[in-house]
């Protein structure tokens, strides 16, 4: 029994090595262990209220993502990728920040795992964004992904990806429409074929959701996707009011249907 107590340590020993985040700022690469992680000088146990993945309070331990942002600038722009293709597009001031909303990288303890997120699924480990006190700047539930890979520097959204930009005499609602897609959507979908994520479909390639949703449908199916179309597999969140405003989702909608009309 001592000796197959012994191998289990090595192998939940093994298991933590074997995790890794790569860490891409500027032309610098480096990979953390989750080991390293855990150890880190700045981890500590967090208490997070209302955890988006969980849908409970949960406790980690954590390091303060700052910790891991060596030269990285408020003005700068990041991006974090997970292993389902999810890429959140995150300004870096706010991953930054030590008051009002702070991030948290939570790593997973092989020897303490956390719950599966579901029947079957895996836990949100090996490595987790998470945020206290979200509310504070308004946190999204896109910019807490889980099973995070890659954490990468890049330029913004809008230099990358110009087809996504809308005309340049859009009105200030559409406009601000772009604003709330790459915070609310751009993580999980792509439209014109620009974009990283690999999670959802295009928004605009072969047909734009304005086209095919009459707009109070559109409305109801943001807010609860499984009101509309009951599928047990389906991965889209509700966005609710509290997370987008109904000027927010009119701007969104504004700026969809305008891009419609910009397809190559």
């Amino acid at each position: 029994m001592k000796a197959l107590a012994c191998l289990i340590a090595l192998l939940l020993l093994g298991n933590a090595q074997a995790a890794e985040l790569q860490i891409q700022l500027g032309s610098t690469t480096r990979t953390w262990h989750s080991a390293e992680l855990l150890a880190h000088p700045q981890a500590q146990e967090v208490r997070i209220a209302e955890d988006v993945a969980y849908k409970r309070d949960m406790r980690y331990r954590a390091v303060p993502l700052s910790a891991l942002l060596d030269g990285v600038a408020p003005g700068d722009h990041l991006q974090v990728v997970a292993l389902d293709g999810f890429a959140a597009e995150l300004p870096a001031a706010g991953l930054l920040a030590s008051q009002g909303a702070k991030a948290w990288l939570a790593v997973e303890d092989p020897a303490r795992p956390w719950p599966p997120l579901g029947k079957g699924k895996p836990s949100a480990g090996p490595f987790y964004l998470v945020w206290s006190d979200p509310a504070a700047s308004q946190i999204g539930p896109e910019q807490w992904p889980f099973q995070v890979a890659r954490i990468r520097q890049l330029a913004p959204v809008a230099q990358r990806f110009p087809a996504l930009l809308p005309a340049a005499d859009a009105s200030a609602e559409v406009q601000a429409g772009f604003a709330h897609f790459q915070k609310h959507c751009l993580a999980c979908h792509r439209l014109n074929g620009a974009g990283d994520a690999e999670f959802g479909p295009d928004l605009n390639i072969p047909h734009n959701p304005t086209e095919y949703f009459a707009e109070d449908f559109l409305r109801r199916y943001v807010r609860d996707p499984q009101s509309l179309r009951r599928w047990p597999q389906g991965r889209m969140p509700g966005f609710s009011q509290e997370v987008l405003s109904e000027r927010e989702l009119a701007e969104l909608i504004a700026y969809l249907a305008h891009m419609a009309d910009i397809r190559d």
